[in-house]
């Protein structure tokens, strides 16, 4: 990794990340970019994570959507798992849990393809302060 010498290196680094996520809007047809956060600490694994994990990195691209689906620790939720959350872009996260395949092919199909609710949202009790 290089190492930033200057308050320039870092603006460069930032026009690079920006140029990037452009790019991937551009290769989604202009739709809105999608990040996925499965929680992968211990017991979202023993709970079938990773399956879940694997599925969105193979359907996604099948089903022409550019998202990042990225491994997490704890959400906190052990007791719904397996846990994710969704942001689509300039909208706030979504956590959904109790995901298995099935429900996560309803969430590619229903929540990220045509922006409906879908059973499994673990609601936000707080909210942080700025």
């Amino acid at each position: 990794m290089e190492t930033i010498k200057s308050v320039a290196d870092l603006h460069k680094i930032r026009t690079s990340i920006l140029e990037a996520k452009q790019k991937q809007i551009v290769e989604n047809d202009n739709k809105k970019l999608v990040e996925i956060k499965v929680a992968m600490a211990t017991c979202g694994i023993a709970s079938g994570a990773k399956a879940v994990m694997d599925f969105f990195r193979e359907e996604l691209p099948k089903r022409n959507i550019v998202a990042n689906v990225k491994q997490t620790g704890c959400m906190g939720y052990c007791y719904a798992e397996p846990t994710l959350e969704i942001t689509i872009q300039d909208e706030k996260p979504v956590v959904f849990g109790y995901v298995d395949l099935k429900k996560a092919d309803e969430i590619i199909e229903k929540f990220i393809k045509k922006g409906e609710l879908v059973d499994g949202i673990i609601p936000i009790k707080y909210e942080l302060a700025n």
